[in-house]
Formats: structure tokens, C-alpha cells, sequence
């Protein structure tokens, strides 16, 4: 591939049950209306092409949003593991096992991690980044209470979030009439406020794996990217550089190859999770792992997106999987273009 621009020639078809018998081009020209039970809207005033300035401005790190410092105080982050009483587990990984817990009165999700064999080095280095990120004060960022840094139960603990994860959410038989255009649309707008408070920071935290499962729902469908220690800061630090990062399925190329990267690589794995709030489909749901990898790090492979999806909502998504990082929108413009999509729709 050559340029920033999609590949259209070399997309991975899907088969008719995965995309609705799909038959997009690339072309947004080519593409149908929305279907009034789906995401029938007027057209936006809010360019994403090439030939307007706002698609220029995209490329900027965050245009009208002053950057956060992050106040490193220490009080109250240690967490005593007597303190917490376990209840049943809610989610299992490479990481560790999360398990639902109540902590002085409070519904809490812990983290234990599986790797408990810290060194003097590491374990200042692991109490730094989990200090860091309980400064970390945003609507749609999970709140992480404190940790627990005695062995063998090194733990973070964060808020609890009733309706589990986005991933769990899409695949609900009901989604579609669960799930409203707007309300979807309004829950995409919640991760890219979130993403974009995270790449604000001195310096950017970068997440390299964001994806549905690492997204959580409260009651109000309101949705917070959820870390457990996975972020990481471009400065390399305990968590990142010496923690496996992403899934393929969200993963930019240059992640996949093993290239240098930055925080566009959230970016590209936004552009897969909006894909999957307007298909509610999963994401390269009949290849395997090493298959995506091929397809995507290598073959310059992106998922189909359906007819009936919206010009503008489909120029977004490719924008975002542009192969040129340098050509990915920013958060700071996502959300411009998503609040428009939330009023039109």
C-alpha cells in the first residue's frame, strides 16, 4: 500500500451473515442511504475529505483542550487486601483474574495480577505508573481506587460497572432495540472523550490495546475505558514496556509488525470499535488470531464495512484506519465529528 489512504482493493471480504450481505466498494459515492430502523440521517456539515482544512486539523494532537499535568500525591493509594471482601470473579486474562469485591461499603472491581515475583526495581516501578493512574480524574476513564502491594496479592482495584463490558453489551440478542443510533453514537463519543483526556497528558498515555472488552458500561450506558494497568505512557515504564500489549482484532498494522508507535495506534483501534457499534458485529469473527495478524499487519487487510452504513460514519472509520499513522484523525476531531452525528441523527 502506498499513501495514507485505505486500501480498498485489498479488503477482506466478509461472508453474508457477517456484514449483512455487504457489498461496499470503498467508494463512498457508491453507498446506499441509511435504513430509517438503522441510522437514517441528514447529511453532516462536518467535513472529514481531504480538501477541507478540518481534515488537516486532524492531524494535530489536541487543538482547543489545554493539557493535563498529572498531581503525583500518594495519599491513600494503598489498598489492604484484608479491606476487601471477594465475591465472584468477573473476568479472566493474560494479565490476571478480576474479581468483583466490596470495599468499605464500596462495589469494586479487582484486578489480581498474575505476575506476583516483584523486585525492589519493579515494584517501585509498578507503584509509580499505578500512582499515575489514580490521578487520572475523567468521566469516561475508569476510576481506579488504590492497589494492593503486598504478595502474593498485588491487585488494583478500580470502580465496579454493572453492565460489564462493551464487547458483552453488542453481542446481546436484543442490542439493536436496546441500543438506539443515538445511544450508540453517544457511547462511541464517550470513549474518544476518554482517549482524548488520556493523550492529553505530559506526557500522552497511550493504551495500545484498546478494543470492547477493555470498555465498560455503568447504568446509564455511559461508557469508561477501562485500563487495570494496561496503559501506558510514551515513556517507557513497568506496565508498558515490559507488559504484551494488544489484540489483534483492535491492533494497528504498525503494532502488529512490532514498529515504533504512538498514541495514533489508539486511534486506528477506535476506528475498529466504531465499526463495531454500527454492525454490531465482532470484528473478524472467522479468522483466528494469526489470521488477523496476516491480514491486517501484512496484507493491508481492513474490515468490510456494510452498505447501509452512512457515508460520513463510513469515512470516519476509514479515516481512522488510515496506514499512515500520521494520517489518523485525532480524538479532538472524532469528537467534533461524532457530536454532529449525536444532533443529526
Amino acid at each position: 500500500m502506498t499513501g495514507g489512504a485505505v486500501d480498498h482493493s485489498n479488503r477482506m471480504d466478509l461472508k453474508p451473515t457477517e456484514a449483512s450481505n455487504a457489498n461496499y466498494t470503498g467508494k463512498n459515492s457508491h453507498l446506499t442511504a441509511l435504513r430509517l430502523s438503522q441510522f437514517d440521517m441528514p447529511s453532516y456539515k462536518v467535513p472529514i475529505t481531504e480538501e477541507y482544512p478540518l481534515f488537516r486539523e486532524a492531524n494535530q494532537s489536541v487543538l482547543d483542550s489545554p493539557s493535563h499535568e498529572v498531581d503525583l500525591g500518594e495519599d491513600d493509594l494503598d489498598i489492604l487486601w484484608s479491606e476487601l471482601i471477594l465475591k465472584e470473579k468477573i473476568g479472566t486474562g493474560s494479565f490476571g483474574t478480576v474479581l468483583r469485591a466490596d470495599w468499605r461499603g464500596s462495589d469494586v472491581a479487582v484486578k489480581i495480577l498474575k505476575v506476583q515475583g516483584f523486585d525492589a526495581e519493579r515494584y517501585e516501578e509498578f507503584r509509580k505508573e499505578v500512582l499515575l493512574m489514580k490521578r487520572l480524574r475523567h468521566p469516561n476513564i475508569v476510576l481506579l481506587m488504590g492497589a494492593v502491594f503486598q504478595q502474593p496479592n498485588f491487585s488494583i482495584v478500580t470502580e465496579y460497572l454493572s453492565r460489564g463490558s462493551l464487547f458483552e453489551l453488542l453481542r446481546m440478542p436484543d442490542a439493536r432495540s436496546v441500543l438506539s443510533a443515538k445511544r450508540r453514537f453517544s457511547m462511541a463519543y464517550d470513549v474518544a472523550s476518554g482517549m482524548n483526556y488520556l493523550h492529553q497528558m505530559k506526557p500522552p498515555i497511550v493504551h495500545r490495546d484498546l478494543k470492547s472488552p477493555n470498555l465498560l458500561v455503568d447504568d446509564t450506558y455511559t461508557v469508561k475505558v477501562c485500563d487495570f494497568g494496561l496503559s501506558r505512557t510514551k515513556a517507557n515504564t513497568f506496565l508498558s514496556s515490559k507488559t504484551a500489549a494488544g489484540t489483534p482484532e483492535w491492533m494497528a498494522p504498525e503494532v502488529i509488525r512490532g514498529e515504533p508507535s504512538n498514541e495514533k495506534c489508539d486511534v486506528f483501534s477506535f476506528g475498529v470499535i466504531l465499526w463495531e457499534l454500527v454492525t454490531l458485529q465482532q470484528p473478524w469473527r472467522n479468522l483466528n488470531p494469526s489470521q488477523v495478524v496476516a491480514a491486517v499487519g501484512f496484507m493491508g487487510k481492513r474490515l468490510e464495512i456494510p452498505s447501509y452504513v452512512h457515508p460520513q460514519v463510513a469515512a470516519l472509520i476509514e479515516l481512522c484506519w488510515a496506514s499512515e499513522p500520521q494520517r489518523r484523525p485525532s480524538f479532538s476531531y472524532i469528537m467534533n465529528c461524532l457530536q454532529q452525528m449525536i444532533t443529526d441523527v
